[in-house]
């Protein structure tokens, strides 16, 4: 009797497969190449950024450099700019027209408080206010947060371009008159609304 040879058969009828191989798969030469050029791209960028290198290339700015005041901030001599410190700081709440929003906050435009004794506006601006008080014939209750975190110089170009801009025609305020309050350390607290900033004696 003659063994057929399993060969002959369509693979469908074998019950065994071969066993399987391992084949090493090289990389692509143009993926070694691009790679390799990434790495000498990468170094030659860490040697010339280097201060002996080309100086347009990465980050040259000194210690100096980066605590210096930003762009636009007042240096020495130069003045500030209180409209640009009112939108950063004021707008929000009492807007650009300085009407506030009604039942909100209270407007600055026409505002008794704004246009009367500069010492009641510089403690405002220091200390802040909570509760109630009555702006221009009208009630609000609400806070209003301590800017002392600004400079005299800021908080004083701030007070006096609420005073005289809109319809108001208030003085100006310096920074010397938020100096001589900021010395004063009895209050460190928010005024409690309009009849704590009533008490307030006038500047002497």
């Amino acid at each position: 009797m003659v063994t057929p040879d399993p060969r002959q058969h369509p693979a469908a009828q074998r019950r065994e497969t071969g066993d399987p191989s391992e084949q090493v798969q090289p990389m692509p030469l143009l993926a070694a190449a691009v790679t390799l050029a990434m790495v000498l791209l990468g170094a030659g960028y860490i040697f010339f950024s280097d201060p002996f290198g080309n100086a347009e290339l990465g980050d040259r700015r000194t210690v100096a450099d980066l605590t210096a005041k930003a762009p636009g901030a007042p240096g020495a001599g130069q003045a500030v700019d209180g409209k640009a410190l009112y939108t950063g700081n004021c707008a929000s709440c009492h807007q650009a027209t300085g009407k506030g929003l009604p039942g909100v906050f209270p407007p600055l435009d026409g505002s008794e408080w704004v246009q009367g004794e500069p010492r009641v506006v510089v403690n405002i601006l220091l200390h802040g206010i909570t509760g109630e008080i009555e702006v221009a014939g009208s009630t609000y209750k609400g806070m209003m947060p301590s800017f002392k975190q600004l400079s005299d110089a800021e908080l004083a170009a701030i007070a006096s371009t609420i005073r005289s801009d809109w319809s108001n025609k208030a003085a100006a305020i310096t920074p010397e008159q938020f100096a001589a309050e900021r010395k004063d350390t009895r209050r460190s607290a928010p005024f409690a609304g309009g009849a704590e900033l009533k008490a307030l004696p006038p500047a002497q």
